[in-house]
């Protein structure tokens, strides 16, 4: 109970946040997970569409593995998947299970994270208990078919200026404008295919990292 604490506070300190998709990895899932926490990614995203629950629980079960103590493991969508394989929470999306719900179904100490579009769901957000805020898409994207047409970095400053939750930034971030991301008041930022269709993982994470702090403000 302790540790899941300590890992809801750290949310403040995270700077780099993966996102998986199998369909755009070139090393697979496991691979591209195992690659990234030891670069120091703190925070990971099982997001898979294309395998059956079972499927999903062995994979998520391993990656558990893999983040132990280094980094927050987070499901995308699946509350079951989450719960059966020990994660330490979920992301949800505005038209998935209402957080309330999700919340008696994992309790208090699990981590539950909200996709929003603009400032009033990023407030309703806080007001429900998410522990962090998914904002996007910043930019347009193909790697969510339905993500919507990108709101611009502006958005970021209110949005983060409206709630105390964390902000983490998505959609078409890559290494070009990740800086801007950070400067206009992000606490943290995915990039999805800038970095699992690399041939270097390993090095595509540290280079997301260290450019993300050297736009961090002290």
């Amino acid at each position: 109970m302790k540790f899941m604490n300590q890992k809801k506070f750290l949310l403040d300190e995270i700077d780099f946040y993966l996102v998986t998709d199998s369909e755009l990895s070139r090393k697979g899932t496991l691979a591209d997970v195992g690659d990234a926490v030891e670069s120091g990614c703190k925070i990971i995203q099982y997001r898979e569409k294309n395998k059956n629950t079972k499927e999903m629980i062995n994979e998520a079960s391993e990656i558990k593995k893999i983040c132990r103590d280094n980094a927050i493991f987070l499901v995308n969508d699946r509350i079951d998947v989450a719960l059966a394989a020990g994660a330490d929470g979920v992301h949800i999306g505005q038209d998935d299970m209402p957080i309330d719900i999700a919340r008696k179904l994992l309790g208090a100490e699990k981590i539950i994270g909200l996709t929003v579009h603009n400032r009033g769901e990023a407030i309703e957000a806080e007001k429900k208990g998410a522990d962090y805020v998914g904002l996007g898409p910043i930019f347009d994207t193909s790697t969510k078919k339905d993500a919507g047409k990108g709101i611009g970095p502006d958005r970021i400053r209110e949005v983060k200026n409206a709630i105390k939750i964390p902000v983490v930034a998505i959609g078409g971030i890559n290494k070009e404008n990740c800086g801007n991301v950070i400067e206009s008041g992000a606490d943290s930022l995915v990039a999805i295919s800038a970095i699992v269709c690399s041939e270097d993982v390993k090095r595509e994470t540290q280079d997301f990292i260290e450019i993300i702090l050297k736009h961090k403000t002290p």
